[in-house]
């Protein structure tokens, strides 16, 4: 037994040792956010591209702060087959701004075999665009309300780095107990599995976005092929991230303070939801992987706690060490989100949450009921995309 738990510390001891010090220091948040002293402008014409299906709840402020920024541009809403009234809302909201003119509502057309839903709105949205002759493109999600300054912010970053692709990571609601035990260690593992210096660095393949709030040139997604090249994609915004990288694109992504998503996670339920959609996708539908995963998520989260319950005093200093490295790469995160900081000691819960989430997607998949998104059943083992009842 001494031997094994002396085995598994010098592996959690050797895992986090390379998180901390050498996986692009993706826990440093200063990092990842734009120099506000930066001056540069945005060269070029913007169009906002937002794809909603459903969103009568959030749309109306949505719209309502894209056509109030500071870089004035048209707002193209593509409405996914919506029956809660979408649209209008979005209608309202424009014209209690007194800007019903920048308001372009398009309705989707059926969903065409092969094409994730989110994204064949966006490719239409995209497709209307160019009669504008855009510069660049806003995509953003129908949930995240952004600050005044959010897409200059955008363009200033793209200016002075000549990036293809920026996006924000924009806050997530973080009021629940399920929302303050899993939403930081969410983007924690975002950043992780995509750490932004990694994502700039052109030597290095790591692509990563964040769809709620991205800035695309235009030219460069027509090169890329547009998003029929990814038309399949379930994560889409990596997937879009990865296109254009591939295609000589810059990328950059960051946190955003002034962008934050309207969507809440009240129970544990909906956090689970969210994950298990699309976790097995990011793993390739690879039952190695997820058996990969499964154990690296052991050695990584749950091995150092467990270490201080062993008898041996070499594996109980290692697996301490190792909880000391991880609480401390995961405290700027609660910092950032403004949580008590005895937060940060939860990780090693959050991950075994994380990992269950992981696990069901799998076996979603594997019983053919996939992900569901607003209706849409996707991500199956036969890779049909089904549409289900509403309601």
């Amino acid at each position: 037994m001494s031997l094994l738990a002396t085995s598994v510390a010098t592996l959690t001891t050797v895992t986090w040792s390379y998180l901390a010090l050498a996986r692009g220091c993706f826990w440093r948040t200063k990092n990842a956010r734009p120099d506000a002293s930066d001056q540069a402008g945005l060269a070029g014409t913007v169009v906002a591209v937002i794809p909603a299906r459903n969103e009568a709840e959030h749309i109306g402020p949505v719209v309502k702060s894209l056509l109030n920024q500071c870089v004035a541009m048209p707002v193209l809403l593509v409405d996914d087959e919506s029956t809660d009234g979408t649209a209008d809302v979005a209608r309202r909201a424009a014209e209690k701004a007194g800007k019903a003119d920048a308001l372009i509502v398009i309705q989707s057309k059926p969903l065409p075999a092969g094409w994730t839903g989110k994204l064949w709105a966006m490719h239409q949205g995209i497709e209307r665009a160019r009669a504008l002759n855009p510069a660049w493109l806003m995509l953003a999600d129908a949930d995240v309300l952004h600050g005044p300054e959010t897409v200059a912010n955008l363009g200033r970053v793209a200016s002075l780095g000549d990036y293809d692709l920026v996006s924000f990571m924009v806050k997530l609601h973080c009021e629940s107990l399920p929302e303050k035990l899993l939403i930081p260690a969410f983007v924690y593992f975002f950043f992780m599995l995509y750490p932004p210096a990694w994502i700039r660095d052109t030597r290095r393949s790591t692509a990563g976005a964040a769809g709620g709030c991205m800035l695309v040139k235009a030219e460069t997604l027509e090169r890329a092929g547009g998003l029929e090249a990814i038309r399949g994609a379930v994560i889409d915004d990596c997937s879009l991230a990865r296109l254009l990288k591939q295609h000589g694109g810059r990328l950059w992504i960051g946190l955003a303070d002034q962008s934050q998503s309207l969507r809440r996670y009240e129970t544990f339920s909906d956090v689970e939801r969210m994950v298990s959609r699309t976790a097995f996708n990011q793993l390739k539908h690879s039952s190695l992987l997820l058996l990969c995963t499964i154990a690296g998520m052991v050695i990584t989260y749950l091995a150092p706690p467990l270490l201080l319950l062993t008898h041996s005093r070499l594996a109980i200093f290692m697996g301490a060490a190792a909880w000391a490295a991880m609480t401390m790469t995961y405290s700027t995160m609660v910092r950032y989100y403004r949580l008590n900081p005895a937060w940060s000691l939860t990780l090693p819960l959050a991950a075994l949450f994380y990992l269950g989430a992981t696990v069901h997607s799998a076996v979603k998949y594997w019983n053919g009921s996939g992900g569901d998104w607003k209706g849409r059943v996707q991500d199956v083992q036969d890779g049909h995309i089904t549409e289900t009842p509403l309601g």
